[in-house]
Parts: structure tokens; sequence; C-alpha cells
């Protein structure tokens, strides 16, 4: 599997594998997925995910990973306080401990924290687990990031919640020297300093992408100045036009000449007529038609999309995946 370069061009891989699925500003529209049973919020989770194994996210990492998808993407909590566990729920997997055994069972597929809540760890902490994670996948790492919003889990670990913008704008410049090629990397900022201290194993890519999510002004501005792409919150399609042009401003203002990979979060899917209510958001329909609504996305400048399929088990998922990918997927760019 090949290491990604900034603009989402995929080297060759090694002998008998396939490549890293690209993600480009230049590419087609590309599509990915937040992996299932990993988080468990009553906002989008289904029924079926509370009594799943991981058996069942294995066969769907496999099945993204026969398909087109380019991403599986993991979230971040280390813990929920009550006052929000009805509706948050307390099952957050550990965003690298999963991706990682996702790794040992796909080739090609991506592997994406959206998000690491980044400000809970010191950066040496966060740039040790996502190197090794990217050095046993073959390069296969996109480190989304994020601020948080839970104060009890940022007390709890001893992190800074007033200041965690603060604190996540100096955490990505060090990581982007602690995931850098040397392997004793430099960094003095204000909160952290390290120098003289060797890690390894490095990362397989030259260059790791950093993903910045948020919709906030703050988490655009830093997406903008600081991110290699950009994850906005699952925004209603009518708000994305203004926050994309926001972004691009504020690049082009700050001198980054870098592109920047934007994304969306779709509505709910349901490739043909379910026969069970899933919900007025969410598109249903023929594959054409389905298509024509999302290449919308693409019209607005968004780069990739993160899908999610209503579902009533496992197995159903897994056929909408499939359906997508054969039958949705070749038409997003028609």
């Amino acid at each position: 599997m090949a290491a990604v370069a900034r603009g989402g061009a995929a080297a060759p891989g090694p002998e008998g594998k396939e490549a890293a699925v690209p993600i480009s500003p230049d590419g087609q529209l590309s599509y990915g997925m937040q992996l299932p049973v990993q988080s468990q919020s009553a906002i989008y989770a289904e029924p079926w995910e509370a009594a799943a194994t991981p058996a069942d996210l294995v066969r769907v990492a496999r099945a993204a990973d026969r398909g087109g998808f380019a991403y599986l993407a993991g979230c971040d909590h280390v813990a929920i306080p009550r006052r929000l566990a009805e509706g948050m729920s307390t099952t957050w997997y550990d965003p690298v401990a999963t991706l990682s055994y996702l790794a040992g069972v796909t080739e090609r597929v991506r592997l994406m924290s959206h998000v690491a809540v980044v400000g809970l760890r010191h950066p040496l902490i966060t740039a040790k687990q996502y190197a090794t994670l990217d050095h046993l996948s073959g390069g296969r790492l996109i480190l989304g990031v994020g601020a948080g919003h839970v104060r009890e889990e940022f007390e709890a670990v001893g992190a800074d919640f007033d200041g965690r913008g603060g604190v996540l704008d100096e955490t990505v410049d060090a990581l982007r020297a602690a995931l850098g090629p040397d392997e004793y990397p430099e960094f003095a900022g204000e909160r952290f300093s390290f120098s003289g201290l060797g890690q390894r194993p490095r990362p397989a890519q030259e260059r790791v992408p950093i993903w910045v999510g948020g919709s906030s002004p703050a988490a655009t501005r830093r997406a903008a100045v600081r991110g290699d792409g950009w994850l906005p919150q699952g925004d209603p399609r009518d708000r994305l036009p203004a926050l994309i042009a926001r972004v691009r401003a504020l690049r082009e203002r700050a001198g980054v000449a870098e592109p920047i990979v934007i994304g969306a979060i779709t509505e709910p899917l349901y490739v043909g007529e379910p026969g069970w209510s899933v919900g007025r958001r969410t598109l249903t329909g023929k594959p054409a038609a389905l298509a024509e609504s999302l290449r919308a996305y693409a019209a607005m400048g968004v780069h990739q999309i993160q899908v999610r399929f209503r579902s009533r088990s496992v197995g159903e998922l897994i056929d909408q995946m499939a359906a997508f990918d054969a039958d949705v997927a070749p038409q997003l760019d028609a």
C-alpha cells in the first residue's frame, strides 16, 4: 500500500498490494463513511448496533475495502458524563485501536479519525499512536482533528477546556513536526516544546494529511490556515457554499498555496425504496436520482462526501454499501 502525498495522489503499492485510495481536489468526487458500532450516539446509531460485535465491524470494513469507498472513519471520546449519556451514549471505541484492528483486515481503504480530540493528549502521545497506525497500515492514515465539546472530559484528564481552540492550533503545528520525517522532531511553542526525543516507527507517508473538523468561525479559520482538508459538521446544504467560500478566502489571505480537500456529510441515504420508515431527511430512490442529488455537492466545490446508510442489520448496511458502489457511485461524475 502506498504513501499518499499532500495533494492526494497515490504512489504504486508494494507488489501484490493495491495503493491507498487517492483523495484529491483535482479528482473525482470521493466518498467515505463513518464506521457503525464504534460510536452509538442516539442522533445517528441504528438499533442493531447495540448488539453488534467486532466481527460486524470487520464485515463492514472489508465491504468498504472491496468497493470504492475512500475511507473509513472513527470517532474519539475518552469518557462521557452522565448528563450527556442518554443522548451521546457511553459507547465510543478508541479510534487508534479500532482503526489499527481494521488495518489488519483491509488493504486499500484509508483510515481516518473523525475527529481526534487531540487537545486531550500531549502531541507526542498523539504522534506516537498515529505514526504507528500509519506505519502498520502502509500509509493509509488521514488524521482528522477537532476541538472537542465535553468540558468534563477535559477536566478529568487535566486538559484546558476553555483554551481548547488555542491548544488545538498549537497541537496541529506540533503534530506537523512530530509526524514529519525526522526521527528526532523539534518544536517550540507556548504550551508544548520538545527536542532531542526520538520516535520510531515514523509514518509511512511523507506528510500525514491533517483534516480539520468543525464549522464554527474558529474551526473554518483553522482548516483554512493549517489544514490539508476541512470536515464540516453536517451542515445543511444551503449553508455550505458560504462556508466553503470562507475557507477558500481565508486560505488565500493566509498565503497557503497548497489545495485543500473540502468535505461534506450528506443526508442519510437509502438506495431504492426502503419499505420501512427511514425518516424525512433520508434521500431514497433510484440510483440515478440519488446520484443527481449528490452531484450538487461537487457543484459547490466539495471533493469528498461522507455517506451514511439507513439499515436494520449489518447485512442490510452491507447491501446498501454494495448498491451505492455499483449503481450510484459511477454516476457521481456524470
